[in-house]
């Protein structure tokens, strides 16, 4: 049921290289390819981060803050329910507290209760005692109604996040978000947390010129919630520009030095990652999903208080409740997911050859909210089509929670945005990126809205192709196939969203093959070029994967295998090309 797949090899220009004359040919390559094509764009020290200047909003937000601090009032961080969301505002409560701030709290809306972001109903639950601010983390830049409530309250509203805005934004006291009309930060990409992590260094710059630091309050150094800003940027799968790249490449350089967060080294710890060696994958893979449990099944404020805690065992005690919701995501996921691939066989079997629509909507009244993002990004690989899941807001609700996963190529909140033009009210609220959104209808209009979802594919693509291909780095001479060229690619990392990590493509003489862990290929080859004889692992393949005869072609990441103070050379497998 897998999507065809064409498989070619990244294109870069040798005109535009000006990077070191040393640098290995297959680094060279790597890079170009990438982008990346001066010496300067190699410097991912914190003197590479952009200055916080250009962030539109950013020192009239900073000034309020500061204010407030300095007169003792009362703020109140709202943060979103994923990892982006819990990590922006463990960044402020400790950034704020770190300045000094006396009177400061959260609160992250529960996505069964409030739904996304400040939402009135939400709001409302402040109207008893309000308090002087209010700041938002990845969120707000299309709550207009909660923004207002809130400052019919008498809160002042400082609006952050990174989310793309609508033809309107709310009427907040001051709003900072590089995606914003006008803005002129360079680097658009800048996850919530990243946003927060930038505010805060210009609330202390502003706090600093006033004074307000001494012998007794000292200023505090904002770099020691990096690996927060790598773990929240990571997460939640924004593009690794080169601003990025710096952020998280500096939190891991404190992961692995041992001074990270009590919460983030056992989340790591019971996700059997090293501290020592943890990559951006390791955040992405270990820690980001069992962060994101919490939102998904319960309360992200478990989360929150893990990432908080400065005591080793409470910080264990919560990761281990993170953990044991993570174990339970996954398992209704897997029941979730074999159900869309249920809906989806009985809809190629209708189809009788022909093509699949351009968007596929999935929905089943037993699914979980909390989970249908994940749903739609699994089946939108197998298909290589854009896919919304459906799950119910509650029951009796006739109302309808939907997360949408996109491909490469097509800008799903453009998708969103032009059927709320061409039906407008047919969705309740919509929101989110490139690559993923977010929306709510009631659940009589499902239909309706699935109509009009290849039609608005259709404009959005405006007569440009979608195709599925894997993107390589070519081939490598045996002879570069080794420790050096891993540790190498290791230190150019991280690697991630727009960055990848590279794969390679060669042909490899089967040597030896097992079954280990019940579903994974461990194999012995080497290159028809001759060379040593390497370990290379496949996971959930078997053996029935490789060709029956001859040599294996195979897509590759080399990678260090890690065991009892041994370090060795390892392929990756990412495909067996039949």
């Amino acid at each position: 049921m897998n999507a065809k797949r064409s498989i070619r090899q990244r294109e870069f220009s040798e005109s535009a290289d000006q990077l070191p004359a040393d640098l290995h040919p297959a680094i060279r390559r790597v890079l170009l390819s990438r982008g990346v094509t001066r010496q300067e764009e190699l410097a991912l020290d914190l003197r590479a981060m952009l200055p916080p200047g250009e962030l539109s909003g950013i020192v009239n937000a900073a000034e309020m803050i500061a204010g407030a601090v300095m007169q003792d009032r009362r703020i109140l961080i709202v943060g979103d329910f994923d990892a982006d969301g819990a990590t922006g505002t463990v960044v402020a409560m400790l950034s704020l507290q770190a300045m000094g701030c006396a009177r400061l709290d959260f609160r992250v809306p529960n996505r069964f209760e409030f739904g996304y972001g400040l939402t009135v109903p939400l709001v409302d639950t402040l109207a008893d005692d309000p308090p002087d601010m209010l700041i938002t983390v990845d969120s707000g830049i299309s709550c207009h109604q909660g923004v207002a409530r809130a400052r019919e309250l008498g809160c002042r509203v400082i609006v952050t996040d990174h989310h793309l805005p609508g033809e309107l934004i709310p009427d907040a006291d001051a709003i900072v978000n590089p995606n914003c009309a006008g803005d002129e930060f360079p680097s658009k990409a800048m996850a919530g947390v990243g946003v927060v992590f930038y505010l805060m260094s210009v609330v202390r710059r502003v706090l600093r010129e006033a004074g307000w630091f001494s012998a007794t309050r000292r200023e505090p150094g904002l770099a020691q919630f990096l690996d927060l800003v790598a773990l929240g940027t990571v997460a939640d799968l924004v593009p690794l520009d080169h601003n990025n790249r710096v952020l998280v490449r500096q939190g891991l350089e404190r992961i692995r030095r041992g001074l990270a967060r009590p919460g983030l080294m056992a989340l790591l710890r019971l996700g059997k990652r090293d501290y020592r060696y943890v990559t951006a994958s390791d955040l992405g893979f270990a820690a980001g999903p069992r962060l994101n449990a919490a939102g998904r099944l319960e309360d992200m404020a478990t989360g929150i208080r893990c990432l908080l805690s400065v005591d080793s065992n409470e910080a264990m005690r919560l990761a281990s409740q993170l953990d044991k919701l993570n174990q339970q995501r996954k398992g209704m996921q897997e029941q979730m997911q074999a159900q869309a691939m249920e809906q989806l066989g009985d809809l190629l079997e209708s189809l009788r050859g022909q093509e699949l629509p351009p968007a596929l909507c999935l929905f089943d009244k037993s699914w979980h909210q909390g989970i249908v993002g994940l749903v739609a990004s699994k089946v939108k690989d197998a298909v290589h089509r854009p896919v919304f899941a459906f799950a119910p807001e509650s029951d009796g609700a006739g109302v309808l929670k939907g997360s949408a996963r996109s491909v490469r190529g097509l800008h799903i909140r453009d998708v969103l945005a032009w059927v709320d033009s061409q039906a407008p009210g047919l969705m309740m609220a919509y929101g989110g990126h490139a690559m993923a959104a977010g929306l709510t209808l009631e659940a009589k209009n499902f239909e309706h809205f699935k109509e009009m979802l290849a039609p608005a594919v259709d404009a959005v693509l405006d007569g440009l192709e979608l195709t599925a291909e894997i993107l390589t780095d070519g081939e490598l001479p045996a002879a570069d196939i080794g420790l050096d060229l891993a540790f190498s690619l290791e230190n150019l990392g991280p690697w991630g969203q727009r960055f990848p990590e590279p794969v390679f493509d060669g042909c490899f003489e089967v040597l030896d093959q097992r079954v280990v862990g019940g579903s994974h290929l461990k194999m012995v080859v080497r290159p028809l070029d001759g060379g040593e004889a390497l370990d290379a692992i496949a996971f959930n393949r078997m053996p029935d994967d490789l060709p029956q005869s001859g040599p294996a072609r195979m897509l590759y990441r080399i990678g260090i295998n890690r065991w009892r103070g041994e370090e060795s050379c390892q392929l990756m497998i990412e495909e067996i090309v039949q």
